[in-house]
């Protein structure tokens, strides 16, 4: 109920914002190129409020970004509660690190790779799992700040050898992630056989005044791992793992090998 309010708030405010100007939802429309229906259809809820509508509408109403920020509060605000330590972490940190030993992890997602593992709760309703696509995508965008984090991950090979139709373009997104200098992905072979990181998917986080923090994630929730034991102990299971994975260059030359068994996209 309270996201609802949230949502009904920031529309209210675009509409007022509109009025203000003068605009009517058509004249608006132009101005933003969307249709009179579209912009109609956002005002009132029957369409959901992006992140480009809200740039656009930020741009004509020169409001300085509100929308925008108002927006991505509002999906923050509707991440679990259990995630939202590990979202601040995500932001601030300096590097990050990720294993996960099925499936590729959410900062190098594609939007359709995110949709069919947010589908994997088949109860989840339509609209929640788009909401929730959008605010994985949100996630990424530390990924092209001017100073981004150093991100380092480590993927089993049995995660890109999947045979969904969308692993064509989430292999193709891979290499194009690789191909940047701040960002390192590493493949375990499956000729590795058995390895510490078969128990389960770790995260960390290198905050700016060199703390770490951790994070894992099992079938109902995650939990922040804050605690200097804790901490110790992922970093020892992230060795491990990131000592049985190839170097950089031979972790690349895997990728392109298996998406040429996919296919052409």
């Amino acid at each position: 109920m309270e996201r609802e309010q949230t949502a009904d708030m920031i529309r209210a405010q675009l509409r007022r914002q509109r009025t203000l100007t003068g605009m009517n939802q058509d004249e608006f429309g132009k101005r933003t190129n969307y249709s009179g229906s579209t912009v109609s259809a956002v005002e009132t809820g029957t369409r959901a409020l992006d992140l480009p509508y809200a740039r656009r509408a930020d741009e004509i109403l020169e409001t300085g970004g509100l929308f925008e920020y108002l927006l991505k509060e509002a999906r923050r605000d509707g991440q679990p509660s259990w995630f939202k330590p590990w979202l601040d972490a995500e932001r601030a940190a300096k590097q990050l690190r990720y294993f996960n030993p099925t499936l590729i992890p959410g900062l190098l997602q594609t939007a359709n790779y995110a949709r069919a593992v947010l589908r994997f709760d088949d109860t989840r309703p339509e609209d929640e799992v788009e909401q929730q696509v959008a605010s994985r995508l949100e996630r990424q965008e530390v990924l092209r700040r001017e100073r981004p984090p150093q991100v380092i991950a480590v993927i089993d090979e049995s995660a890109l050898r999947r045979l969904d139709a969308i692993m064509v373009e989430q292999l193709a997104h891979l290499l194009r992630m690789s191909e940047l200098p701040h960002i390192h992905i590493h493949v375990i072979p499956a000729a590795a056989g058995l390895h510490v990181g078969l128990s389960g998917p770790l995260a960390l986080a290198m905050l700016p005044d060199g703390a770490w923090v951790g994070h894992l994630e099992n079938q109902l929730a995650g939990t922040p791992v804050d605690v200097e034991g804790g901490v110790a102990t992922l970093m020892a299971r992230w060795e491990s793992v990131r000592g049985v994975a190839l170097p950089h260059n031979l972790s690349v030359a895997l990728l392109k090998e298996v998406e040429s068994q996919h296919g052409p996209q």
